[in-house]
């Protein structure tokens, strides 16, 4: 069971019920995660709590029983990536639906809604983001009960997390009136947007104020009529998107012109303030957006002195911190209170009580046009990833990593040659018009602005290194001439 993979005991039954539908939104970039969390690779496909990747560890809180494959609505850039982590979890069966330009969260529901309601506008869709942690399933699969009940009465159902501290960093539902013939959900008297710190505070003491989860559990049908209730235009931009989909491998891409004519607005805003179908389910089973390292840190297991460390740690008198290195030895010393993270070209130290102002250091990056700010050093392609090892003036080092089956695109550059050394496995190299084995220990060179291609014809993975010598050595001097991934850039 997969309850019993991140909580206690199996899930409650639902027999007898229409299709649940879980609704993964993969759309955010998690820049408070940062210097982990990247736009190239978001803190979703990441390691942070368990074995599995936030995206992997959501997926699979949704096969609980009676349950559909879950309905992925993410950006066109990771979806490969996305395929692969459900994959390695078992899950071959998901739909994925590609956002051509990213519209916020109501966009989104409605675009997994509209493609749910084809087939059944009666399925209750269990929307929920790919990137928050759940410690305790089992509670949350009773509270998803009583969620789809009211959902089925027509109720669009928000689950209200019981809050434990003046927290600053979520919104917050005013819970209402007990529903009648429904046990454990309420009347929402109104969402509060993120307060400050001595309005949390009031919030904690007067009671009855659920932090938001975000999560939503609604009826396709229902959730369409009231986006076409509140916001028209959106619905109508959605609709012609979805209608104007086209398949492209596995995957469903909208219809860009469409799509990105609807109006960019979150569903807490379009739908869920609005509405008199609101209702909330309060629930206690170990939520957290995992928004910024101080989370990590009260979700993590501590030592003796208070603190959460992660890989290749070494501490001497530190207490109350979170440290986490990706690879570097990281020691530190005397220090009290720190968020220190390590990776392989990044490092950041902060203040654990200004964790949530990472976000403004990223904005920072990008305005002054760092690369760091969005993209690793390690970088995931849909045949296996590349790694930068070391530049100078004309050249470049890469380490390149094909999967078993896979290949690159039929490309030429125009102002760099290639030098590729075979390390571990077996090379099936395009050039030119032939084709050459290059078997581990051996070489090939490939001449500025021949035609090539590298292939993996074996069963293991190829891993090779690359030189790179020429006049630019930028990601964007490629031609691509064959793609079976589809890619122009």
């Amino acid at each position: 069971m997969v309850g019993d993979r991140d909580g206690t005991g199996d899930s409650p039954e639902q027999e007898g019920a229409p299709d649940i539908v879980p609704v993964i939104l993969s759309g955010g970039a998690g820049s408070r995660l940062w210097p982990v969390s990247r736009g190239s690779f978001p803190k979703q496909f990441w390691s942070l709590l368990t074995d599995f990747t936030l995206l992997q560890d959501t997926a699979l809180r949704g096969q609980a029983r009676g349950v559909a494959a879950p309905v992925v609505v993410c950006n066109a850039e990771h979806r490969f990536v996305i395929a692969e982590q459900l994959r390695g979890v078992g899950i071959h069966d998901a739909r994925i639906i590609l956002e051509p330009v990213g519209r916020n969260s109501a966009p989104a529901i409605a675009a997994a809604a509209f493609v749910v309601a084809e087939h059944n506008p009666d399925a209750v869709l269990w929307v929920m983001a790919a990137d928050a942690a759940i410690q305790d399933v089992y509670k949350l699969h009773v509270a998803l009960e009583h969620a789809v009940a009211a959902a089925r009465a027509g109720y669009v159902v928000t689950f209200g997390m019981t809050a434990t501290r003046p927290e600053t960093g979520y919104g917050y539902i005013e819970q209402g009136e007990a529903l009648a013939g429904m046990p454990e959900v309420y009347a929402v008297t109104q969402f509060v947007e993120k307060p400050d710190k001595d309005k949390a505070a009031a919030f904690l003491a007067q009671g009855g104020y659920l932090w938001n989860s975000g999560m939503f559990v609604v009826r396709a049908a229902t959730f369409l009529a009231e986006m076409q209730r509140y916001e028209p235009d959106l619905y109508a931009c959605v609709e012609e998107a979805v209608q104007k989909r086209k398949t492209d491998m596995d995957f469903e891409r909208l219809d860009p012109d469409s799509f990105s004519r609807s109006p960019d607005i979150s569903v807490d805003y379009a739908v869920a303030e609005r509405t008199d179908r609101a209702a909330v389910v309060p629930g206690s089973f170990g939520w957290s957006d995992v928004g910024s390292w101080d989370a990590l840190w009260e979700l993590g297991h501590k030592d003796a002195q208070g603190n959460v460390i992660h890989g290749n740690v070494l501490l001497e008198d530190v207490a109350r911190s979170y440290v986490r290195t990706d690879g570097l030895l990281t020691a530190v010393l005397g220090v009290d209170n720190l968020v220190v993270v390590a990776t392989q070209d990044a490092v950041l130290v902060a203040s654990k009580d200004r964790a949530q102002d990472v976000k403004t250091l990223v904005q920072n990056l990008k305005k002054n046009n760092m690369p760091e700010a969005d993209t690793h050093r390690l970088t995931y392609r849909p045949w296996g990833h590349y790694e930068a090892l070391t530049a100078g003036h004309r050249f470049q080092v890469k380490k390149i990593v094909v999967q078993p089956g896979q290949k690159l695109s039929l490309q030429k550059h125009y102002h760099r040659a290639e030098h590729w050394v075979v390390v571990e496995g077996t090379a099936l190299v395009t050039r030119g018009v032939e084709q050459v084995i290059v078997r581990e220990n051996e070489s090939i060179y490939l001449p500025l602005g021949s035609l090539h291609r590298l292939e993996n014809p074996g069963c293991m993975p190829v891993t090779l290194i690359e030189v790179q010598s020429g006049s630019y050595l930028g990601e964007d001097d490629i031609v691509r001439f064959d793609d079976i991934y589809s890619r122009t850039k």
